[in-house]
């Protein structure tokens, strides 16, 4: 058992939010409208803009890092800066150090409640990027629509296959989605139709902020990647099967993946995931000298589960269990990849993973391949069946880490399903 570090709150034993982990996120409140920087700790959010105006949390004279709209001031002061903070904070909430415990009116002033505030994206993201790094996902894929004894592309072991997507419809948790319309091509047609998504899909993934940047044309070298990554995020990479399956040749995913992308509201530091840090699957052929490292720990140990909630349900049934160490491509690897030609990463840049897939079907990481392309429908406990997402769906994706009583979390991130809008020219 890990000596535990205890708070002068009571923290439940199951919480995400430990006094080990205090991820970084951006709240408003009733009173306070202002979207300013928190931690969680339990089930409360600390005000950090309230302990730097009282000229706790100084980090830069005449700089205010906290009372700011996104994190990336913060995160841009560097990596010395987030362990200080960190630090000065553990130290602050701990259960014997007075100065915070025994000041009732700080106190009040600097713990809210979470189900008092109002969460906002974390950061603001100059650009995003999705990679495609998970073997039993690609695997599943290739299967699906290609050849199933050549289910890869050759490229695939040899590189971490992504895309630059766009950062404008990255949305915070809880944010509503419009169900996407555009062009499907049936396959009794000759020519597409208009239409309302109909082969609509959740993605479970992570995603990376860029905390460090670098220099146009100077790529970042494999072993100084870690530097670079301020922390993670849960991530959901909504996705319009049928629109995608008509658009992506030859450029690749379009419309099928701009309507939407979800993020959790806290960032989990890399610091708080140290514990749980273990190795990746063992990568054949041997990567380019490039893209190699140390595959003993360049993963992490992060049980990841998505859930679906019916519209006019209390019910919210689990529809998959996985977790990251399967990824076959570490988050270093896709970094070095990803600036190898020269590519400018910049502070709060978001990378994600790619759908997160296991070796069983009760661990794929969307519908598409649990219900085999709509093959093999999946019965929730109310007795509905899903193919595919339906309008008042909400998708809720989690994710902790457990270790020797340890437990670190992400929280979870939600979206609900709206209906399309109807233009009028539908097909």
């Amino acid at each position: 058992m890990t000596t535990r570090l205890k708070s002068f709150v009571d923290i439940a034993p199951d919480s995400d939010f430990p006094l080990e982990n205090l991820p970084y996120g951006i709240f408003s409140d009733e009173q306070n409208a202002q979207p300013r920087a928190g931690v969680a700790l339990g089930e409360w959010v600390i005000d950090l803009a309230a302990l730097e105006a009282k000229s706790y949390l100084k980090l830069e004279q005449g700089q205010q890092f906290f009372n700011q709209p996104t994190l990336n001031s913060f995160i841009e002061s560097g990596k010395a800066n987030w362990s200080k903070v960190r630090t000065e904070l553990q130290k602050l909430l701990s259960a014997d150090h007075a100065e915070l415990r025994d000041n009732k009116e700080l106190r009040d002033l600097v713990f809210l409640k979470q189900s008092d505030v109002k969460m906002h994206l974390p950061v603001h993201i100059p650009g995003y990027t999705d990679f495609y790094s998970s073997k039993e996902h690609a695997t599943n894929v290739g299967c699906m629509f290609r050849d199933p004894k050549n289910a890869l592309l050759a490229n695939w072991s040899e590189l971490p296959v992504g895309y630059n997507g766009r950062a404008s419809s990255v949305i915070v948790s809880g944010t509503e989605i419009v169900r996407p319309s555009g062009q499907i091509k049936l396959p009794d047609s000759d020519r597409p139709v208009f239409s309302a998504c109909r082969k609509l899909d959740f993605e479970l993934e992570t995603g990376f902020i860029i905390g460090k940047p670098n220099n146009l044309g100077e790529p970042i070298a494999i072993e100084n990647a870690w530097n670079h990554i301020f922390g993670m995020v849960l991530f959901n990479d909504w996705s319009a099967r049928d629109l995608q399956q008509w658009e992506y040749v030859p450029l690749g995913p379009f419309n099928a993946k701009t309507f939407a992308s979800s993020i959790s509201p806290w960032i989990v530091t890399m610091e708080a995931l140290e514990p749980f840090k273990t190795s990746s699957p063992a990568q054949e052929p041997k990567p380019l000298t490039y893209l190699r490292e140390d595959n003993s720990s360049n993963s992490y140990d992060i049980n990841l589960s998505v859930e679906i909630q019916p519209e006019n349900s209390d019910q919210a049934d689990v529809i998959c269990e996985t977790n990251f160490k399967y990824m076959y491509w570490s988050m270093a690897q896709q970094l070095a990849h990803h600036t190898i030609a020269g590519c400018n990463v910049q502070v709060g840049d978001l990378m994600g993973s790619g759908t997160i897939s296991g070796p069983t079907p009760n661990s794929y990481g969307s519908l598409l391949e649990i219900t085999w392309n709509a093959t093999k429908p999946l019965t929730l406990s109310n007795g509905e069946q899903r193919t595919f997402i339906q309008d008042g769906d909400t998708v809720i994706m989690k994710g902790h880490c457990e270790k020797n009583g340890l437990r670190i979390g992400f929280g979870a991130v939600s979206g609900k399903i709206l209906p399309a809008i109807d233009f009028g020219f539908t097909e």
